[in-house]
């Protein structure tokens, strides 16, 4: 049934990209278009906007596609070429393309290896990483955080009974989302509520729905809502920097200006300037393309 429900939105994608031509038959792509692909939240739209700028500046056609959906739909939308670039997380992407390895690496030049050897056989091309870094994280309010005095997520396990937890609609099911806080933790809520967004999480956690909630560690409102992340004490979360990936059939196409763009971009993206880009984006009302612009303007 998953694997009947991914090709059914890979289809469904083919035309969302392609539009139709007569008598209803897809359309052919435009020619000679870089076509970048984002999943299905804002972060990672702000990435993929980021490095199609560096695209842009070189003068390559390019076309951006937003909120594809989850990894479950838009990497054997990038292996079987209906998009050509997708902006990714390391550790992720690793335990997502070998979900079985036996002894996953954790050094991250290791990690990039195993998945460039993985990637690189079914057609894709993992290029350099980037410095910076986002991690799931676990949050709770300041007030729950004080009142429990919890400050490391292993505290929640003898409370985990009574409390609601919120996450993105895949988390149930991912090794370093609610699966992994199970398996590693032995948290194990009294329940579980799917949030259609990270804004969404955060209202919850403080009207009080929810007492734990996923959002990311680069996440802005961070700064600026009394919420705290939870330490990862038994270190659930891989490291999780930003990669391009690209089907190396366009790579070989564009070569090194297409090349240079992305890994240039990689060169220069820091956590800091993450965590900034999602501010511009999340408290300052910019758009993902917006806040790309002005980014690379200051470089």
């Amino acid at each position: 049934m998953h694997g009947g429900r991914t090709v059914a939105a890979v289809l469904l994608l083919v035309a969302a990209l392609t539009g139709c031509g007569a008598g209803g038959r897809p359309a052919p792509d435009p020619p000679d278009v870089v076509r970048f692909a984002s999943y299905d939240f804002p972060e990672n739209q702000i990435l993929v906007e980021v490095y199609a700028e560096a695209a842009r500046r070189r003068g390559l056609p390019v076309s951006v596609q937003h909120g594809i959906g989850t990894r479950e739909v838009v990497s054997p939308a990038l292996q079987q070429g209906v998009v050509d670039v997708v902006i990714d997380y390391l550790g992720t992407a690793l335990a997502f393309a070998r979900p079985g390895f036996p002894r996953p690496p954790t050094e991250p030049e290791r990690m990039h290896a195993v998945l460039t050897r993985t990637m690189g056989g079914r057609g894709v091309a993992v290029l350099a990483a980037a410095a910076a870094e986002d991690q799931n994280g676990f949050a709770v309010t300041r007030e729950f955080a004080e009142a429990h005095g919890v400050t490391r997520l292993s505290e929640l396990t003898p409370l985990a009974g009574e409390l609601a937890f919120g996450g993105p609609p895949e988390c149930p099911d991912r090794p370093f989302c609610l699966l992994g806080l199970e398996q590693r933790y032995g948290l194990r809520f009294g329940a579980v509520t799917s949030m259609p967004s990270r804004a969404a999480t955060l209202e919850a956690l403080l009207s009080g729905q929810i007492q734990v909630g996923m959002l990311e560690t680069t996440d802005a409102r961070l700064a600026v809502a009394p919420v705290v992340l939870l330490a990862d004490d038994r270190g659930l979360q891989p490291r999780e920097n930003v990669i391009p990936m690209v089907r190396a059939e366009v790579l070989d196409r564009w070569a090194e200006p297409l090349r240079s763009a992305l890994e240039d971009t990689s060169a220069r993206l820091t956590t800091a300037d993450l965590v900034e880009l999602n501010r511009a984006v999340e408290l300052d009302g910019r758009t993902p393309a917006e806040a790309a612009r002005a980014w690379w303007d200051r470089q």
